[in-house]
């Protein structure tokens, strides 16, 4: 009998696929917007309202994104998560992101 850890909680399946199906609905609708604007709308869908709201996409060129970050923590937090706020990012507003670069805001 195998017993699993009480302290790791796994997203339910359901809500898991019902976040996917949102994803997918709102990579759909964005598709009319120019690139910038895709990223802006999938920011806070890609990385949650809270972390969205420490962080404001400053520019996109070249496949490289700027994020302004509101503070040293944030900008730990994101930098830790870069490669999955990279992929996020891309799939849910359907633009290839060769890089994001973090920055404090001044």
């Amino acid at each position: 009998m195998t017993l699993k850890s009480p302290s790791v909680k796994q997203p339910a399946p359901r809500m898991q696929g019902m976040r996917d199906v949102l994803r997918g609905s709102l990579s759909r609708s964005l598709r009319a917007l120019p690139e910038a604007d895709r990223l802006a709308s999938a920011w806070p869908v890609a990385c949650g309202r809270v972390m969205a709201e420490h962080g404001e996409i400053v520019s996109f060129e070249q496949g490289n994104l700027r994020i302004a970050v509101s503070d040293g923590a944030w900008l730990g937090q994101m930098l830790s998560m870069r490669h999955q706020l990279q992929h996020e990012l891309g799939r849910i507003a359907g633009v290839p992101i060769t890089g994001i670069h973090f920055e404090l805001k001044r």
